[in-house]
């Protein structure tokens, strides 16, 4: 299997499983008791510890082997699944979200991102990295949108054999580690052919330092905002504001995976006809100002056209933003600068599910999504502003 079809593949697993994990984790928490504060500091949590997991492989992943640094995270991925079905309290909970790999966000955040990344720039440029990365994007927001449909699962299960719902709930967490298993299998196979690269060391950031700070820098701001609706989070909205049943809310992120899958499919054209950053920018502020109307919409449909009308927009800037990092540094500093970027964004996700879980027990439930808006819309403006008239390393 080649090195890009091995990457996909376990792209595509991780995000079938996370996206019915994004939905039942809201309510796996509150079925044992816990309360809308605990469900944001155990999203925080996952966060946190895939930010400081991130960071741990940016400083010493040069010494192994990226493909045995993926095999380790995808066993890690395993004994996450088995110490959510075996937790039943917060703190052992809290432990488990901050060592393990579960991802409550709609994108992938967690270790196995910066590592990919840096392994697929290196197997094309310009136009055509664009389109592999949107192709990788792809793939975990299609397989995200099926996942989703599992959430209904539990429900099914539960009433048809007569078990308790949360048993149900857990076992879909044992079935989440043994697609990590599976995961492990994808990588595991490569790590011994891939061992002599483990010896080169891993170039710093040279002469395009600045330009990758101050990336960085505004991406942790467009993460921060994200961070406000995780998706676990915007479940959690929807089940608490509108009522709606597991099944529904699973139906409803598929949909919106399906959308995203879309429009990151049509990133690479939109791009090559108007640019690397102003696809970024120019689909992303539409997608904010759909959030914020849909925070004070009256009515179920109409909130959930909304957001589906921003599902269709504002993962567009995914494929292109990684691209656009990868073009605007050298080639020898990729490795580097996918880690320098991504490190920050996780850093700056793994506040806000907190304090949007502040916002949502002190009855402010709208809160988080407006704030989420307007600090997007204010990201994209200070990054068009800064970057725009930016030279590239090679054409986009």
């Amino acid at each position: 299997m080649s090195d890009e079809r091995a990457i996909l593949l376990a792209r595509g697993l991780r995000a079938l499983v996370d996206g019915y994990m994004a939905v039942l984790l809201p309510a796996y928490l509150v079925a044992l008791g816990l309360g809308s504060l605990e469900v944001g500091l155990v999203a925080t949590a996952t966060l946190l510890g895939s930010a400081l997991a991130t960071l741990a492989v940016g400083a010493w992943g040069h010494r192994w082997a990226s493909h045995a640094l993926l095999a380790g995270a995808a066993l890690l991925m395993a004994a996450t699944g088995a110490g959510f079905a075996l937790a039943m309290s917060f703190w052992p909970l809290l432990v488990v979200a901050f060592v393990g790999t579960l991802n409550p966000s709609g994108g992938d955040v967690s270790v196995f991102l910066p590592l990919e990344h840096a392994r697929l720039s290196a197997a094309a440029s310009g136009h055509a990295r664009t389109v592999l990365f949107a192709r990788y994007s792809v793939v975990g927001a299609l397989l995200a949108a099926v996942g989703a449909l599992g959430a209904g699962l539990p429900d099914l299960v539960a009433a048809s054999l007569g078990i308790p719902r949360i048993l149900a709930i857990r076992a879909m967490f044992v079935l989440y580690g043994l697609v990590g298993l599976v995961v492990w299998w994808v990588y595991r196979p490569r790590a011994a052919a891939d061992a002599p690269a483990a010896a080169a060391p891993v170039a710093a950031l040279g002469p395009s330092r600045a330009i990758v700070m101050r990336l960085a820098l505004l991406f942790s701001v467009d993460a921060f905002a994200g961070g406000l609706v995780v998706n676990a989070l915007l479940s959690l909205w929807l089940l608490q504001r509108f009522g709606l049943s597991l099944g529904e809310a699973g139906t409803f992120f598929f949909f919106t995976g399906l959308l995203s899958a879309a429009s990151q499919l049509a990133a690479p054209g939109v791009a090559r006809r108007i640019g690397l950053l102003n696809t970024m920018v120019f689909t992303h502020i539409p997608s904010s100002v759909c959030l914020v109307l849909a925070a004070w919409a009256p009515s179920l449909p109409l909130a959930l056209g909304l957001l589906l009308l921003r599902s269709a927009l504002s993962q567009m800037d995914v494929p292109t933003r990684s691209a656009y990092v990868m073009a605007v540094v050298t080639p020898q500093e990729r490795a580097a600068a996918a880690s320098a970027t991504a490190v920050p964004r996780s850093l700056a996700a793994a506040v806000s599910p907190a304090l949007a879980g502040a916002l949502f027990s002190s009855g402010w439930i709208a809160a988080p999504l407006v704030a989420c808006g307007v600090l997007k819309i204010a990201y994209d403006l200070v990054l068009w502003r800064s970057c725009r008239g930016r030279s590239l390393s090679e054409p986009a």
